[in-house]
């Protein structure tokens, strides 16, 4: 039995096949980014990026909390 994936990765399939780019080169782009607060990142990427408030905010939910050890 499959365990369904659940809070931000929820995500990550729709973004990937929405948006043409891997997870992997999201985050990268988050984690080199000169901004460090939540809502700035995902501000960024809406307005440089293209993406949809819940994308972005998903992809740097699950990002930051990597970063910090959650």
């Amino acid at each position: 039995m499959t365990t369904a994936v659940k809070g931000p990765a929820s995500y990550f399939p729709s973004i990937e096949k929405k948006y043409g780019r891997p997870i992997t080169e999201w985050k990268d782009l988050i984690r080199t980014s000169p901004l460090t607060k939540h809502m700035e990142l995902v501000s960024w990427l809406k307005a440089e990026h293209g993406l949809g408030h819940g994308h972005a905010n998903a992809l740097v939910a699950h990002t930051l909390a990597e970063a910090s050890g959650k």
